[in-house]
């Protein structure tokens, strides 16, 4: 549909040329009375001021911005199928590029991928979206000045959605890179790019929120948020601030329909531009691995776990053999801080984690029994697989009777090998085998759950587990750790009061 966008434009110009011909010639036996409108024009006083005028801008950045396009043969893809990838998160490729419909598989069509880049240096390098060449047996880059240049990859990470290309060119425009560490909401920010194939395209709107948590696939990236209008084949380009530096590369957009509505996510400049320091001397982007599964700290978490507030991750879960576990973390520690930033949320510690190189000595501030400590911890290389499985909860045997009371209801068993085996809990831990209680049935607790802990002491059978519950009553807010579908976290059962 690109090459439509284009005709269209085309034809729109092809049909005004001549309406502005016309009006020439009839105007030329007069030319002192076409004069005077424009003489007039040019005295009215100006009516509207103090408004944002980014003429100069674009022209000074202008020259920097370029257009992508990648040739995509047949190929297998590592990425996702467009129906697993939910609705309102699509990726900004333009009309036409066919993403493999349900239960098609990993194959992606052949097809042609068009964005946005700008020039980072003279000597050839091109930053854009990863997205945009991901797969590419062929990528192009246009100028400004309307030379198309081959491009070679010389690296791209999907997590942070960062290509870096090259070009054999010298004296190249370039932008200039700013700092997106300063970005407030409210700032007026400028986007300049390719959308739906109409090449220098500008848009303009302000910073809606910045550290947004815009996909659970890109938990590294603390995302730019704007209302600026961007749209298929901005991806790549540019996000500007007033002094004409880049903060930002458009990335996503929010839509139901696939069409700008508002709300757009860009990666902040400083995250792209430390992958660029790596994928020119390796090709590739490590990240830092802290190794623990973290959540929100919830108001009933701050009543359970008798904290002052809900500022931090909760950490729900340690890797054996992490980092974080040889540092001596455990599940109901909150993570407050990392080398003196604050973590307000559990989605602020996986950039911070990740920025950091494998090998990087962090100190985390965690708040544990209700005091704040110090915890240094020297960060291993992220390795995806460590990520939890989906795991089925297993059913509880037939011939096992559940056993143990407690004011929860739940009724629980001891786990066997095959059960720890499948369920993944290397010791320790009951299942639960019946849930009585209303409380814990409307916190989500159901049979085929493992409670590791309560609180933070770890029970191993069902007489544990109600010996730790025993003094529970009307009003108080008990924390289940448990684990279900390969995934474990705290439970906040609450007893109403009769």
């Amino acid at each position: 549909m690109i090459p439509h966008a284009r005709h269209g434009l085309l034809t729109l110009l092809m049909l005004t040329t001549p309406l502005a011909a016309c009006a020439q010639q009839a105007e030329a036996p007069a030319p002192v009375a076409a004069a005077a409108p424009a003489a007039a024009q040019s005295a009215a006083p100006q009516l509207v001021t103090g408004l944002p005028d980014f003429t100069q801008l674009v022209e000074q950045v202008g020259p920097g911005v370029v257009n992508v396009e990648a040739k995509i043969g047949t190929r297998a893809s590592a990425q996702a199928d467009e129906g697993d990838i939910p609705e309102i998160f699509r990726r900004m490729l333009p009309p036409g590029f066919e993403m493999p419909g349900p239960g098609q598989g990993p194959q992606r069509r052949g097809g042609t991928s068009i964005g946005s880049g700008f020039v980072i240096s003279a000597d050839g390098y091109v930053l854009t979206n990863h997205h945009v060449v991901d797969g590419a047996d062929e990528v192009k880059v246009t100028l400004p000045d309307r030379r198309e240049l081959t491009a070679k990859v010389v690296g791209s990470d999907q997590q942070y959605d960062v290509a870096l290309l090259k070009v054999d060119a010298k004296g190249l425009p370039t932008v200039r890179i700013g700092s997106s560490a300063a970005l407030k909401p409210g700032q007026w920010v400028v986007a300049i790019g390719s959308p739906l194939g109409l090449d220098h395209s500008v848009t303009a709107g302000i910073v809606s929120a910045v550290g947004r948590s815009a996909s659970p696939e890109q938990r590294y990236v603390p995302f730019i948020q704007t209302d600026v209008a961007i749209n298929q084949g901005n991806s790549g380009g540019p996000l500007l601030n007033t002094r004409g530096e880049v903060v930002g590369i458009n990335s996503q957009i929010f839509s139901v329909s696939g069409g700008y509505m508002g709300i757009s996510f860009a990666i902040p400049i400083d995250l792209a531009m430390g992958a660029v320091d790596q994928l020119k001397s390796t090709g590739k982007v490590s990240r830092g691995q802290l190794g623990v599964q973290v959540g929100a700290v919830t108001a009933d978490a701050v009543k359970g776990f008798d904290l002052p507030d809900n500022r931090g991750a909760l950490v729900n879960e340690v890797l054996t053999g992490s980092p974080a576990a040889k540092a001596g973390l455990s599940p109901g520690d909150v993570i407050r801080s990392v080398n003196g930033r604050p973590v307000n949320d559990s989605s602020d510690l996986p950039p911070l984690i990740g920025a950091m190189a494998p090998g990087s000595k962090v100190t985390l501030g965690v708040l544990r029994d209700g005091k704040v400590r110090d915890i240094t911890v020297t960060l291993s290389e992220l390795d995806e697989g460590t990520v939890a499985r989906d795991v089925q909860p297993t059913a509880p045997e037939r011939d096992a009777a559940p056993a143990g009371r407690n004011p929860l209801g739940i009724q629980s068993q001891s786990l066997d090998a095959n059960s720890r085996k499948q369920l993944g809990v290397e010791s320790g831990g009951v299942l639960i085998s019946r849930v009585e209680g209303a409380a814990a049935r409307e916190a989500g607790l159901a049979p085929g759950m493992v409670v590791l802990q309560v609180g933070r002491t770890k029970v191993d059978s069902p007489a544990a587990l109600d010996r730790e519950l025993a003094a529970v009553k009307a009003g108080d807010t008990v924390m289940l750790l448990v684990r279900a579908r390969g995934v474990t976290r705290f439970f906040a059962v609450t007893v109403e009061k009769g």
